[in-house]
């Protein structure tokens, strides 16, 4: 696929069906634990002459494997769904770089919003066989749990934590310009 070397302009909107929104943390220190939403939408558009990229994931939308995980990491332990249904992402800034994307923004989960730096690539825009022109970004960012108030851990017999204070934000965008 062909890496974008022109400027990104005009309004960009989801396309949902060929995107994902997930996370993931280190689950009792030898393996990844992960999970998804499927209910989320993105834009990446040129507003007062900068790039702009907006998101929001429903919390209640997230897909586990196991319905008894789900339902605790939906409860005030974790994402609080019941009193913040969204995960919201707000750039402050966005550069481009051949290739490579870098993103300030401010993300809020659980009612907290905090800073944080998104890295990735973009790729396109290409014309697809259907009219449409779409453009791809893939994002990921670090985050400590801890500092949207999701504290609840586990300690294992000889040591060591469940979960890990880390937690991995993925984001694959595949966008179709408006």
């Amino acid at each position: 696929m062909p890496i974008t070397t022109a400027p990104i302009t005009g309004t960009w909107r989801v396309d949902r069906a060929h995107s994902t929104v997930g996370f993931a943390v280190r689950h009792m220190v030898v393996s990844t634990f992960r999970g998804r939403f499927e209910d989320f939408d993105a834009t990446l558009a040129v507003e007062d002459g900068a790039l702009q990229v907006r998101g929001r994931a429903g919390v209640a939308s997230l897909v586990l494997k196991d319905p008894d995980q789900a339902a605790h990491l939906l409860s005030a332990d974790f994402f609080d769904a019941g009193r913040h249904p969204d995960i919201t992402f707000t750039s402050t800034s966005v550069r481009v770089h051949g290739g490579r994307v870098e993103l300030d923004g401010r993300l809020t989960m659980r009612g907290t919003c905090r800073p944080v730096r998104v890295t990735g690539t973009v790729e396109g825009p290409v014309e697809d066989p259907f009219g449409g022109t779409r453009l791809a970004l893939a994002l990921e960012a670090e985050v400590d749990r801890r500092e949207f108030g999701m504290d609840w851990n586990l300690p294992l017999p000889k040591g060591g934590l469940a979960l890990g204070n880390d937690v991995r934000l993925l984001v694959d965008l595949e966008l179709v310009r408006a």
